[in-house]
């Protein structure tokens, strides 16, 4: 049974429409990344990445493939989270974060990878650096486990940001 004094304009979003309101967003990103991966089915920009010449310290294919998952299923599970929290402006902040640094996931994999933009795509990594802090402390203003589930998105952004830019200076034209 509803509780009366809850005004039902600034409820959260119902279970269902959290998960497809994240399911959508988060399934965008990916179709973005998956187009611009540089795996056998886009000859193209694997063999640019291939030919990239890289620091020591690049993990291996592999290690991408198994941590961007982790990283987007706590991003998921924080944003599902701050859409069930009722409506405020603290909350609409932090989904505004939310938002903004999961499209900035897919269009990183666009300038980097399609676009082959290194100076841009390590700009816009170290700017997902400070919309990512951002995203955790609005995040954490409103729903604690949120917030914690987004700190290793803004560690392992630290590492990308280091890496992309790296990989800039090793390849400056």
């Amino acid at each position: 049974m509803p509780d009366a004094d809850i005004d039902p304009a600034r409820a959260g979003l119902s279970r269902p429409l959290a998960f497809a309101a994240v399911a959508a967003v988060l399934g965008a990103s990916a179709w973005l990344g998956r187009r611009n991966a540089p795996d056998p089915s886009h000859p193209g920009i694997r063999r640019w990445y291939k030919r990239l010449d890289k620091p020591a310290y690049t993990p291996p294919d592999a290690a991408f493939g198994a941590v961007w998952p982790v990283l987007e299923t706590g991003l998921g599970i924080g944003g599902y989270r701050l859409l069930r929290q009722p409506a405020s402006d603290g909350r609409n902040i932090a989904v505004g974060l939310w938002l903004l640094n999961t499209a900035m996931i897919g269009g990183w994999t666009e300038l980097f990878f399609r676009r082959k933009a290194l100076g841009a795509s390590a700009a816009a990594s170290a700017a997902m650096i400070a919309t990512g802090a951002g995203y955790v402390a609005a995040a954490g203003r409103v729903d604690r486990p949120a917030a914690a589930l987004a700190v290793p998105f803004v560690a392992w952004l630290g590492f990308a940001t280091l890496l992309a830019e790296r990989i800039r200076e090793r390849n400056a034209a």
